[in-house]
């Protein structure tokens, strides 16, 4: 769906986004305060650009739980977890969102990532009862968050799910993932139920938006926030895509080692950045100190509270002290992540409180 473009993008306002997000919103027309809203009230994201397949087939708990991060042989009924496809050094390849759902797994990914995924579950079907199948076209997301998310339900007529996802009247479901409510949509439906959700008090926001909470909860993006070489331990992903009570899968070496007899060599942080210059650094933009490279920066935004703000990957051993440089802005690590040797898969808690550079 390279060309794909959303049908929310004709919402007064809209801004479209770049890669990886072409076809979204950015925003429209108020990012700052699309975000405060997606805080105090509820936002409305649209997720429709994501990658979305299919798994069929009785075999496909046990033989997907032989082939990921995660434990997945015995999910239930509307159970939902992350998980990670890492190479056999250990370096994440692929990230998922899995969801058991009416006889089937219901896997979303990155934009553009449907092909590979697919190829590699095909790679690995061997002689197993299932058919994986890329239903992007066929299937979209919409998410809510915020202190009102669950009035804007009940208005529009929608089920609260908890511990599991609920069925939606002409098919799909809606889950209750990372704090939002989540929405897996027929495609043909996918305007109408936003038109339903922003009538019943929703506010639309963009990704400008979705990124500047998501670096707040320090929740990284698969291919913004990682390299080629990030282990699951570097992003925070233990425990919460990596399953460290199961049996071998590939990369389950690397996981175990880094476990059991040391610490990864960087660590997930959020930067504060000063805004010396307007523009905010590119994924990928390295991270300096006294002008040697100590990680590189993911995620750049505005925040609507603490101004522009990033994710990034350093040496685990840099402080929230040291004097850092990104792309002519001066940052600091927030004093939350001050730690170089937390325990590994903390996430962070709140950069509310913090103080900017």
């Amino acid at each position: 769906m390279s060309d794909y473009l959303s049908p929310l993008l004709q919402w007064p306002g809209a801004v479209p986004a770049d890669a990886p997000d072409t076809g979204v919103a950015l925003h429209y027309g108020d990012p700052l305060g699309e975000q405060r809203r997606a805080v105090e009230s509820a936002g409305l994201f649209d997720g429709s650009h994501r990658a979305i397949l299919l798994v069929p087939g009785e075999d496909r708990l046990g033989w997907l739980h032989a082939i990921c991060s995660q434990h997945l042989s015995e999910l239930a009924d509307g159970q939902s977890r992350q998980a990670l496809v890492l190479s056999p050094n250990g370096h994440v390849e692929q990230h998922w969102v899995v969801t058991e759902f009416d006889g089937q797994i219901w896997l979303d990914t990155e934009p553009g990532q449907a092909d590979e995924v697919l190829n590699y579950l095909l790679k690995m079907r061997f002689l197993k009862r299932v058919e994986p199948v890329v239903a992007t076209a066929d299937w979209a997301l919409l998410a809510l968050s915020g202190a009102g998310a669950e009035q804007v339900l009940a208005a529009a007529g929608l089920p609260r799910p908890e511990e599991r996802a609920a069925a939606l009247a002409g098919g799909g479901f809606i889950r209750h993932r990372a704090g939002r409510y989540e929405l897996m949509l027929a495609r043909t439906e996918l305007a109408g139920w936003a038109d339903r959700l922003r009538s019943a008090g929703a506010t639309p926001a963009g990704t400008w938006a979705a990124a500047a909470l998501r670096i707040e909860r320090r929740e990284p993006r698969f291919g913004l926030d990682t390299d080629h070489r990030t282990l699951p331990h570097e992003a925070g992903w233990i425990n919460q895509a990596v399953h460290l009570d199961k049996g071998c899968y590939r990369g389950q070496e690397t996981v175990a080692r880094v476990q059991n007899m040391g610490q990864a060599p960087r660590r997930l942080v959020l930067l504060h950045l000063s805004g010396d210059t307007e523009q905010l650094p590119a994924p990928g933009s390295p991270v300096e100190r006294d002008g040697r490279v100590v990680g590189f920066v993911g995620t750049a935004v505005s925040h609507y509270e603490y101004g522009p703000i990033a994710l990034a990957i350093v040496k685990r051993a840099l402080s929230s002290q040291d004097q850092l440089v990104v792309s002519g802005h001066s940052a600091l690590i927030d004093a939350a992540d001050a730690e170089a040797h937390r325990p590994e898969g903390f996430a962070g808690r709140s950069a509310r409180g913090a103080t900017s550079v």
